[in-house]
């Protein structure tokens, strides 16, 4: 089992203000009357009612609840996962800040894919932690995160920890459940594995047994920015061991998720019929842009995400069709990384499909 910092163990940090709902719940009734909040309760906001209305002004008065119980449990209700290995938390930036303050001190080695989802390198570097990044393993047909590679630097390096995204942002490749488990047998005992699921929910396997294991020795990120269409008010959930997520309360902010969001969040979360269509329809989608795209002689790599990577000719060749898209009003993404400088990221959405949108992208195509 990995260990924790010092700093964590023992008595530790602890919670000060853990907030009305978690004393409501440990005092098994309500607190009806709230002199001692200091949260403005009587502020009128008229503006903001005439604006918004007065059902979102009521989530603006409070701070919301620390442990997201309703979240929570709609979460394990739905995907079975336990009650106490699931934790709620700002998104899955927010997340992955949380696990790296949690369990890697500052000068500690971390391990990852150079070009994966930059924002874990810069976390990382945030922390003060040494960085190890490792090219992805290429093939024809294929562009992924080495994790051979990646188990070898953590044992010669003595990592803390590993981080992998998966499905990886931005190629969409797929290491199937099997590889993670034999990932993470294979890592130091002593490392931990941070595996950042944010496009698991479009997995065409995305309900197997195994996507509901706590895994010893590992944090896994989840989101609700994506399938749930929930980008913009910051909300994703870790799974990990008790103890562990334990560990990650202590070094939170409590109180990053707002009350507004933890409501927005049950409520989609009630309707998932609805999260499940918009899954299909992102399956469809992907679909027809990878066929349209291969049929002008793209070389579309494998996607489990919402999005389609293509490998092209060149970084020079990406590079020219990146910017000229985007000065013609069309955002697509390019990664930063020069080792994946010939990739180029598009996500399915139906606007990707309007005959013409992609055109210079085409036109690049056919010259090549």
């Amino acid at each position: 089992m990995p260990r924790f910092p010092d700093h964590l163990t023992g008595d530790g940090p602890t919670n000060p203000f853990p907030g009305i709902r978690v004393l409501e719940r440990r005092l098994g009734r309500e607190i009806p009357h709230r002199l001692g909040s200091n949260e403005g309760l009587d502020m009128p906001h008229r503006a903001l009612r005439e604006h918004f209305g007065d059902a979102m002004v009521e989530h603006a008065y409070c701070y919301g609840d620390s442990e997201a119980l309703g979240v929570r449990q709609r979460l394990a209700d739905q995907q079975g996962i336990p009650l106490d290995a699931l934790l709620v938390d700002a998104g899955a930036d927010s997340l992955i800040a949380l696990a790296l303050r949690t369990v890697a001190e500052p000068g500690t080695t971390v391990v990852a894919t150079a070009g994966t989802y930059p924002t874990f390198g810069y976390f990382a570097r945030g922390q003060g932690c040494r960085l190890l990044e490792l090219p992805y393993e290429e093939s024809p047909g294929r562009l992924a995160p080495d994790l051979d590679a990646l188990v070898d630097t953590a044992r010669q390096s003595q990592a803390r920890l590993v981080y992998l995204a998966n499905p990886d942002n931005p190629t969409g490749h797929l290491h199937g459940d099997e590889a993670i488990r034999c990932l993470r047998e294979a890592l130091p005992d002593d490392c931990w594995l941070l595996l950042d699921e944010a496009y698991h929910d479009f997995r065409e396997d995305a309900d197997t047994p195994f996507a509901r294991e706590v895994l010893p020795g590992v944090i896994r990120l989840r989101t609700l920015s994506k399938a749930h269409g929930l980008a913009g008010l910051r909300i994703g959930y870790a799974i990990a061991e008790p103890e562990t997520l334990a560990m990650m309360m202590k070094v939170r902010i409590h109180y990053g998720v707002s009350t507004l969001t933890l409501a927005a969040a049950e409520v989609v979360l009630d309707h998932p019929d609805e999260t499940r269509e918009h899954i299909a329809a992102v399956h469809r989608r992907r679909a027809r842009l990878s066929e349209y795209l291969r049929g002008l002689g793209a070389e579309v790599l494998p996607s489990a995400t919402n999005f389609i990577g293509i490998r092209m000719p060149s970084a020079e060749l990406a590079e020219r069709v990146n910017r000229e898209l985007l000065e013609a009003g069309r955002l697509i993404a390019r990664p930063a990384h020069p080792g994946l400088g010939h990739v180029l990221r598009i996500t399915a959405v139906e606007d990707a499909l309007v005959p013409g949108r992609l055109k210079l992208l085409e036109d690049a195509l056919r010259e090549t």
